[in-house]
C-alpha cells in the first residue's frame, strides 16, 4: 500500500489470468513440497477450497487465505482485490454451498458455505480489517460490499 498526498492507495489487482496462474503455482508448490510449504500467506492460514462451478457443474479449486476463524468455522473474504465484480469462487459457492476444504495437516473435508449476515459482517469485518488492513483498502476501491463467507463443518 502506498500513500499519495496522505491518502492510502491499494496496488492494482492482478488479472484473472495472473490469479489463475498464481493459484496453479501455489497448488504445485504444495504438491511438490509434500504439503510442507504454502499453508500460510501474509501471516494467514491458507486453505484449498473446492466449489462446484455454477455453469459447468465441474469441481473448481482455489487457494484462499482465512483471516479469521471461529472454532471449526473459517472466515474467508470475497474481496477480489477490490474489483467491482465478485470472484468466481464466491458465485460458485453462493449457488452451490456444499464445498470441500483442505487445510494444513488435515484431509479434505466437506463444509457448507454461507454468506455472513449483516450482523455477522458488522461484527467480523472490524476484526479482519484491524489485523489485515489490505481488506479495508480493497473495500475503498469498490462500491460493492465485500462479502465475508463462513465455511461451517458439514453435519
Amino acid at each position: 500500500m502506498r500513500s499519495i498526498r496522505g491518502r492510502a492507495t491499494v496496488a492494482a489487482m492482478p488479472s484473472d489470468l495472473m490469479l489463475k496462474t498464481m493459484n496453479c503455482v501455489h497448488r504445485t508448490m504444495l504438491k511438490f513440497s509434500g504439503g510442507h510449504m504454502g499453508w500460510e500467506a501474509a501471516k494467514m492460514p491458507v486453505l484449498k477450497l473446492t466449489t462446484v462451478g455454477r455453469k459447468s457443474g465441474e469441481p473448481r479449486t482455489v487457494m484462499l487465505t482465512s483471516p479469521h476463524q471461529l472454532g471449526d468455522t473459517y472466515v474467508i473474504v470475497a474481496s477480489k482485490g477490490g474489483e467491482d465484480s465478485h470472484p468466481a469462487w464466491f458465485l460458485n459457492l453462493r449457488d452451490h454451498p456444499e464445498v470441500e476444504v483442505e487445510t494444513k495437516g488435515e484431509p479434505k473435508h466437506k463444509m457448507v458455505a454461507r454468506i455472513a449476515t449483516a450482523e455477522e459482517r458488522a461484527e467480523l469485518w472490524p476484526l479482519v480489517t484491524a489485523k489485515y488492513k489490505n481488506y479495508a483498502g480493497y473495500q475503498t476501491k469498490t462500491e460493492r460490499e465485500i462479502p465475508l463467507v463462513l465455511l461451517d463443518p458439514a453435519t
